[in-house]
């Protein structure tokens, strides 16, 4: 009697998370809907360029070099000179110091 009782307990133990997944498994009749939001804030920040100023790594990192200046049409940089994009203008930055030496307004 004691080894058919443990039988049937131990199979309960063993039954029980199957069940138990099978009744969630099931089909939901409870119509709630989670809707989660992303809201991205996006902060613009004009800047009005002007020569000599001098560009933080940060602000450099940020802004895209242009290497097909001609399409541009923009003339070609000096030596230790680069064009980026900043925002809608063209900037010619120095290389190693970041000073700004032209700024062509963005058509």
């Amino acid at each position: 009697m004691k080894k058919i009782f443990a039988a049937l307990l131990s199979a309960s133990f063993l039954l029980s998370p199957m069940v138990a997944s099978q009744a969630n498994a099931g089909p939901r009749h409870d119509h709630s809907h989670t809707v989660i939001e992303k809201k991205k804030v996006v902060v613009t920040r004009h800047h009005r360029w002007s020569k000599g100023h001098h560009l933080s790594p940060g602000e450099r990192r940020r802004m895209a070099e242009v290497r097909d200046y001609r399409r541009h049409h923009l003339h070609a940089p000096p030596r230790g000179y680069r064009w980026v994009r900043a925002d809608n203008d063209y900037l010619l930055v120095g290389i190693t110091s970041g000073i700004v030496a032209s700024i062509i307004a963005g058509r």
